[in-house]
């Protein structure tokens, strides 16, 4: 990482509008990055970029949009979530929200041991990540890097959606495009849609994410019965 990275910073500052970096620099300045290194993906409603500390470790900084993220669809997955249910939609304090809630989400999955990344800080539209990977390289989505073992990948990947229901949280959007496939490990992320059961959706939410993690790995060649699976994960 460069010496000055507020410096090298500054070749990056375009990608962002100035409320955003303005963010950025307040979490250089506090410590928690030194800079931003790389980008990896452009999502539909963030920017992840690889960054390093100043112990040299890097993390991952996850950076939402607030001119062009999906706005309508952040609010309905927000309302229907009790925990937010008096939340009134402005735009920016929604995005703002809905980085909290990613945080918060992530934090009670890892406490109860469910194989996702430690959520280490946020400040307004940027969220702070353990960074996933064997060594400098990051784990790729189990949609581009298939598992060598699909059963034994499938086994742990229903055993952490059913360590999520054991602690009353849904991830809601769960596909082979949000699990990473970390040296044989199912490493799930992007938990800002992640929902409790309380929620009037979650069964429908829950049904949706256990069909796309089926149909992704029937395609591997596994015979997978859906309603046992389902039975498997919300029994006591």
């Amino acid at each position: 990482m460069p010496h000055h990275p507020k410096e090298k910073f500054k070749t990056m500052h375009t990608v962002f509008d100035a409320f955003t970096n303005k963010t950025l620099f307040k979490l250089i300045s506090e410590g928690y990055i030194e800079g931003l290194e790389s980008p990896i993906s452009m999502g539909k409603e963030a920017n992840i970029f690889s960054a390093k500390r100043k112990d040299g470790s890097r993390v991952i900084v996850k950076i939402y949009r607030l001119e062009n993220c999906d706005f309508n669809r952040m609010y309905d997955y927000i309302k229907e979530d009790p925990r937010y249910s008096s939340i009134k939609g402005k735009r920016r304090k929604i995005i703002f929200l809905w980085v909290q809630r990613e945080y918060r989400n992530l934090l009670k999955a890892r406490e109860a041991n469910v194989s996702v990344p430690t959520p280490l800080a946020f400040k307004n539209n940027v969220l702070i990540l353990e960074f996933i990977g064997q060594g400098d390289k990051i784990a790729s989505k189990l949609g581009i890097d298939h598992p060598k073992n699909p059963k034994e990948f499938f086994k742990k990947t229903i055993g952490n959606i059913r360590k999520l229901y054991k602690i009353g949280l849904i991830h809601a959007d769960l596909s082979q495009f949000n699990i990473l496939n970390n040296d044989g490990t199912p490493v799930l992320i992007d938990f800002s849609q992640a929902t409790v059961l309380e929620n009037s959706r979650a069964e429908e939410f829950l049904n949706r994410d256990i069909k796309n993690v089926c149909n992704f790995f029937r395609k591997l060649g596994l015979k997978i019965d859906e309603e046992k699976i389902i039975k498997t994960i919300i029994k006591n």
